[in-house]
């Protein structure tokens, strides 16, 4: 979802009402902390875009015409409104730029619980894969908490006040098993740490605002899509991911229909 613009009153106010609740950074998306990337080392990372060109998602490439990203992401817009970014590690130059023929989120979305938050996106003619292009797999049994990952975007290096770099930037981070993510050694508790989630953490690392609908890679592939999270890189607040082996399933079929 494209970032809002809130005042500081608006968002302390904000902040008061949505305490506890696990969409309270859901308005702004969800790397603090990262380093510069190359684009041959993530080449499935694509920089969702309106047809101006203003970035406001990341996704992956997962076969050379469709995209995986987030269903909050496509709340706001019709597929002729949009674009993706392919092979840059600029989110406005360099690469290819396609547009979107069609696109589908999770029918069980829900935007209050922020479980299955997953769409695909059909680009409107596939990409010839390349060094800086190349799709990821997806990854299909649940790693275990401690795995290395590394997350991708273009997001802000910061929760408030912070502008979106142009270059992608990464971040090393270890996976926590939603059962893990929703214990007692974090703050979200098991109401709102669900099954289809998967959580993320570093020390004063994290996916931000804009990094939404990218991906997070263990092991060469795909195991969870930017979702959400208390603020960016707070303390005993994880970033929380869709998570792709429970949601696999869903990813091929629709892939296979749109």
């Amino acid at each position: 979802m494209n970032r809002l613009v809130l005042s500081v009153v608006a968002l302390v106010a904000l902040t008061a009402s949505c305490q506890g609740h696990p969409d309270i950074d859901f308005p702004f998306g969800r790397i603090v902390n990262g380093e510069d990337a190359e684009i041959e080392s993530f080449p499935y990372q694509v920089s969702i875009q309106t047809t101006k060109g203003s970035h406001f998602c990341g996704g992956s490439l997962i076969d050379s015409e469709t995209i995986l990203t987030a269903a909050h992401c496509m709340q706001s817009y019709a597929a002729n409104e949009l674009q993706v970014r392919l092979g840059s590690k600029s989110r406005s130059s360099g690469g290819e730029v396609v547009s979107v023929r069609a696109f589908k989120f999770h029918e069980d979305y829900n935007s209050k619980l922020m479980v299955n938050d997953v769409a695909i996106m059909k680009l409107s003619t596939p990409v010839r894969q390349t060094s800086k292009i190349r799709a990821i797999e997806l990854e299909s049994s649940q790693p275990v908490s401690g795995t290395s990952a590394v997350v991708t975007g273009w997001g802000t290096k910061c929760f408030l006040f912070c502008s979106s770099p142009d270059t992608l930037l990464q971040v090393a981070v270890d996976l926590l098993h939603y059962k893990d993510c929703a214990s007692s050694t974090y703050k979200y508790g098991s109401e709102s740490i669900m099954e289809t989630m998967v959580c993320a953490t570093g020390e004063k690392k994290d996916a931000c605002q804009g990094d939404s609908g990218g991906p997070l890679v263990a092991n060469g592939k795909q195991v969870g899509v930017v979702s959400w999270g208390q603020g960016c890189a707070w303390s005993n607040y994880p970033g929380v991911y869709a998570d792709v082996p429970s949601l696999k399933q869903w990813i091929e079929d629709t892939s296979a229909s749109l």
